[in-house]
């Protein structure tokens, strides 16, 4: 565990910060390459960053219900920090009137950013559950909130299984940016994606559960899933990615 880097910087708070840098450079570029860095994208970004840092604050809610607590303390969840993101973008576009989708160019750019900021999160936060695999890692007893570490069981490196799905996503979505041309289709596809990893590898993580063997997350995530094999379904049916299919079947 490394709370804290050189001159007393949080670990955490600093590839978080670092995360966000690395996507705003990645995001610019990608509205460069587009030529669709104007005065409406940059105020999207305004509200995804808004929209975010709410949402990471307000979905501590599910677990103090104490609204003053929650926004104050609370817990800092990535996906109600991208929940938040969303919306924001939708209400800033809402507020100057821009109806251009903007989704395509965040997603790349929001996969990488999420490696670079689980990086903090893998050296400050609990590691997962308990396992027998050869890649479990071990934690000091101090960490809070994680019965495995005082035991003194190898566990999940989960936190890495993230790292390593975003940047695969980064990569993917790199590649595919070009092939899908329907907007939307792109930032769809990562959603898609990250929902269906995410709930499996909550699997591996530390959270509590709740009902059923699944965690708050999880059950955050159900609606979600159903609502994104909708729509993914619909997309297929309408070809919106018959342009990956052929280029794959060609080669």
């Amino acid at each position: 565990m490394v709370p804290e880097l050189y001159w007393g910087i949080p670990t955490h708070g600093f590839f978080v910060a670092l995360g966000v840098a690395v996507a705003a450079v990645v995001f610019v570029a990608e509205c460069r390459r587009r030529d669709a860095l104007r005065e409406e994208s940059l105020v999207a970004v305004t509200g995804a960053l808004v929209g975010g840092a709410i949402g990471m604050r307000l979905s501590s809610l599910a677990e103090t219900l104490d609204p003053l607590e929650s926004w104050l303390f609370g817990a800092r969840s990535v996906l109600g920090g991208l929940l938040g993101a969303y919306v924001g973008v939708l209400v800033a576009k809402r507020i100057i009137g821009y109806r251009e989708r903007t989704g395509d160019l965040f997603a790349p750019a929001v996969a990488l950013g999420m490696a670079v900021g689980r990086v903090g999160c893998l050296l400050t936060e609990a590691p997962g559950r308990p396992t027998r695999m050869p890649w479990g890692i071990h934690a000091p007893g101090t960490v809070p909130q994680c019965p495995g570490c005082a035991a003194g069981v190898a566990m999940h490196p989960s936190f890495v299984y993230e790292i390593l799905f975003q940047l695969t996503a980064f990569v993917t979505l790199w590649w595919l940016r070009d092939r899908i041309t329907t907007p939307g289709e792109l930032f769809t596809l990562y959603v898609g994606a990250y929902a269906v990893f995410r709930f499996l590898v909550e699997f591996t993580r530390a959270n509590d559960t709740v009902w059923l063997d699944l965690t708050r997350p999880q059950w955050f995530l159900l609606p979600g899933l159903v609502l994104v094999a909708v729509r993914l379904s619909i997309g297929w049916r309408r070809g919106y990615y018959e342009g990956v299919l052929r280029r794959k079947v060609a080669v």
